[in-house]
């Protein structure tokens, strides 16, 4: 049986005149429209469309974000003279040569920096989270944490989605001799509070990864 054509739409536009005409710079990058940033992540200089995310992830996302900023909170109450910020709509770049990759995590924790810093560099991140879904599920398993660790990124959360709410964190810690990541300690609704100690202390508290989306 003969599969039904794709919208003429897509034919429409896959003409060479709509490729990308050229590696996109960091320069460059900091001059695009910001609605353009908004819908692209840029890999060695090529922009690529971010999958929408459904509202169990950006619910998770925000939930995440949340944690972590009462984290960098108490550690600067503990620590005077330090400074730790949060964000879960921002984007990092990872390395600009020999092309820009510039990545939009879903959520970080990250040593203050201007406000009109764009992109952070990776060099601030102390944790990188992203939630996975189907649709990202290769990207972030593999694409994405080969390059947070070839960034230098300290610690990476992959935080997984069952339904609407959250199955498990996986916490990995970059180990510098192999220049990977590392399983570190996976975190499970079992327990209603979990409590990490590095880099910072932060609690999960999983009545908040539950009923991600209201009814």
């Amino acid at each position: 049986m003969t599969s039904p054509p794709e919208p003429a739409s897509i034919y429409d536009w896959a003409v060479p005149g709509n490729l990308q005409p050229e590696p996109i710079t960091l320069e460059v990058w900091r001059n695009l429209p910001e609605e353009f940033c908004r819908e692209v992540e840029l890999v060695n200089g090529q922009a690529v469309r971010c999958e929408r995310p459904s509202r169990a992830h950006q619910a998770a996302a925000s939930r995440i974000t949340a944690m972590l900023d009462v984290a960098a909170s108490g550690h600067i109450e503990r620590n005077p003279g330090t400074c730790l910020d949060t964000s879960n709509d921002f984007d990092v770049l990872l390395w600009e040569v020999p092309a820009a990759t510039i990545r939009s995590p879903d959520a970080a924790l990250f040593e203050c920096a201007p406000g009109d810093t764009r992109p952070l560099p990776a060099s601030l991140i102390r944790v990188i989270v992203e939630v996975v879904s189907p649709g990202s599920r290769k990207a972030d398993k593999l694409d994405k944490m080969a390059e947070y660790a070839d960034a230098g990124i300290p610690f990476y959360w992959l935080v997984w989605l069952s339904d609407e709410h959250v199955l498990q964190i996986d916490i990995h810690v970059l180990d510098h001799t192999l220049g990977a990541y590392t399983l570190f300690r996976t975190l499970t609704p079992e327990q209603e509070i979990s409590t990490i100690e590095v880099p910072v202390r932060i609690q999960v508290d999983w009545s908040r990864l539950a009923h991600l989306v209201r009814r």
